[in-house]
């Protein structure tokens, strides 16, 4: 194998030359030796002749004719020999397996995952010898699938700050495995990395913000491949996202203040009001949030507490936008005379019941809210919080960059 080798098969006969030259070398000795021996035969009978018959080639296939429960992470191997392969091809219904033939095309390898529960038909030629396998592929124990991708709603718009959370039916013990067959691809690349948050559940984080105005498409080509004992992905799963303006939300709680910026330029001014402070419950988070739901109304229930307890509240409040877990929202309040002056709220924003509705309709899922002031930083799992955490220490949650 490596280097091709052209063979020139010879016709099926040929004159025996180096045997007339022997016997004639032979002729001539005995008469120099031996004075008066003659040579017998007719000089004019015709030369003998040798037949060859070229072997035919031989091709072989793995798995082989028959052969059931083959493990989805198997590979087809077709190999061949006194011939180069021509053509291999491989009948699995939709299922399309590509391959490779190594330099001087005696060996294929697949390149694609099998598909499980399903029956292949493989067929190769070489030279005059077409060699055909059937096989089937085993029933996993368990099926891998994705249930869910967030952010991912239909006609959905995007901002920069959008993480891609991926989440599956099943729990993942082969994490590497499963990463690799996970792919992010942008019409402007941004450097990014993966996340597992729990077995079930892995995040995808840029190392800056996407830039605006792109298509992103999402691929889990997971179909054969192995997550753990006995699971298997059984389907592929393909997201296309769309990243819309950078927009970014400036909130300083001293100030009392929230500025909206698109793309760069300053488009609201938004008098606000922030968390009291007089508990931690009530203090406002500071850090990068990014809006995540929002509703009209929300209802909002004050936690722990039940009906008559001091400080208990619960209220349908109007255009929230969820900025966390811990219950932070920008929302609509009539509480005017304090916002731009005083900090009175619960730890939500709050803002004019009109600017607060022209934020709600141009929000986008994953639009940023960076927020100052206050001495409560937001936790890098509070919500979408996932910019609260470098960078550098993002990537140690890879299966693939843990050392890194």
């Amino acid at each position: 194998m490596g280097e091709r080798t052209d063979v020139n098969i010879a016709p099926a006969w040929r004159k025996p030359a180096a045997t007339v030259a022997l016997l004639a070398a032979a002729a001539l000795t005995a008469s120099c030796s031996n004075a008066g021996t003659t040579t017998t035969g007719d000089p004019a009978a015709p030369e003998a002749t040798t037949t060859a018959t070229p072997e035919a080639p031989t091709v072989t296939i793995s798995p082989a004719e028959g052969t059931t429960k083959v493990s989805p992470d198997k590979k087809i191997v077709v190999t061949a020999a006194g011939a180069a392969l021509e053509d291999v091809t491989i009948d699995a219904g939709d299922d399309q397996i590509e391959g490779r033939f190594n330099a001087d095309k005696t060996r294929w390898v697949s390149k694609t995952p099998l598909k499980p529960s399903t029956d292949y038909s493989v067929t190769a030629k070489a030279g005059a010898t077409t060699a055909t396998s059937a096989f089937t592929t085993a029933k996993p124990e368990r099926a891998l699938q994705v249930i869910d991708v967030t952010p991912n709603a239909k006609g959905e718009t995007l901002g920069v700050g959008a993480p891609i959370i991926v989440t599956f039916n099943q729990p993942v013990t082969n994490k590497a495995t499963i990463e690799r067959a996970l792919e992010v691809e942008a019409e402007k690349p941004v450097e990014g990395a993966w996340r597992w948050v729990d077995d079930s559940k892995v995040i995808y984080r840029t190392a800056k913000y996407w830039p605006a105005h792109q298509k992103v498409t999402f691929n889990a080509n997971i179909t054969g491949i192995k997550a753990g004992k006995g699971l298997y992905g059984v389907e592929d799963y393909t997201a296309n996202l769309k990243i819309g303006a950078k927009q970014i939300s400036k909130i300083d709680t001293r100030k009392h203040m929230m500025y909206v910026y698109k793309d760069g330029k300053r488009v609201q001014t938004m008098r606000i009001s922030a968390g009291m402070a007089t508990t931690r419950e009530y203090t406002t988070t500071s850090g990068v949030h990014l809006t995540m739901e929002r509703g009209n109304p929300v209802r909002m229930i004050s936690p722990g507490r039940e009906k008559g307890d001091p400080g208990y509240y619960d209220v349908m409040i109007n255009h929230a936008v969820r900025i966390s877990n811990s219950g932070e929202y920008v929302h609509a309040k009539n509480n005017v005379w304090a916002q731009g002056v005083r900090n009175v709220s619960h730890g939500c924003i709050n803002s004019r019941p009109d600017q607060a509705r022209w934020f709600y309709d141009n929000v986008q899922r994953g639009d940023v809210v960076d927020i100052t002031g206050t001495n409560r930083e937001l936790e890098w799992n509070n919500g979408w919080g996932f910019w609260q955490m470098p960078f550098s220490q993002w990537k140690k949650g890879s299966a693939l960059h843990a050392k890194a």
